[in-house]
């Protein structure tokens, strides 16, 4: 396993004023990845992972908390509650063919969309991209996922359909 890279660590402000920690996920945040995805409404669980479920299966939140910093990357949007760290947003990287290439994936806690997370994570997640070499950072979107193709055409990402795949949009960003 990778060592952690601690040098990747950000303390900002959403545009509320709340402080936020933007860092690198460990594998000792499955709890709260965990947390994180039950926490989300239906539509967002929709909208992320194309499919409905409640919980991540005990596959998948391994491989998204066990991750190589390299090429596979997320960074994990965190607030103080109380006195526990309480996870409010994720974004990451995998790479994919051909080389150079990364597809990401974002999801924001409902209750904190419209803050400035999306942001804020997009930031660190394209300058570590950037930093490992990457050269384009694509996704596909749900064509219903209105909110998430404005925030993509506002970072710049290109949009578009492929042909025969109406219900989901393409998005492409050279880094």
């Amino acid at each position: 396993m990778a060592a952690y890279p601690q040098h990747l660590v950000r303390h900002r402000v959403m545009f509320d004023g709340t402080p936020v920690t933007i860092r690198p996920i460990r594998p000792e945040d499955s709890g709260m990845e965990q947390e994180f995805v039950r926490h989300l409404s239906a539509d967002s669980r929709y909208f992320r992972f194309m499919g409905t479920l409640r919980e991540l299966p005990s596959k998948k939140l391994k491989s998204f908390t066990e991750i190589d910093y390299d090429r596979h990357m997320a960074f994990v949007a965190t607030i103080q509650c109380e006195d526990r760290e309480v996870e409010i947003g994720v974004a990451r990287y995998v790479a994919v063919d051909p080389p150079g290439n990364c597809e990401f994936a974002i999801t924001v806690d409902d209750a904190w969309q419209g803050k400035g997370v999306a942001g804020l994570l997009m930031i660190s997640l394209e300058d570590a991209a950037r930093e490992r070499g990457f050269k384009t950072m694509e996704g596909i979107v749900l064509a219903g996922n209105h909110k998430m193709l404005k925030f993509a055409r506002q970072l710049g990402f290109r949009c578009y359909h492929l042909p025969g795949e109406a219900d989901t949009v393409h998005v492409e960003l050279c880094l």
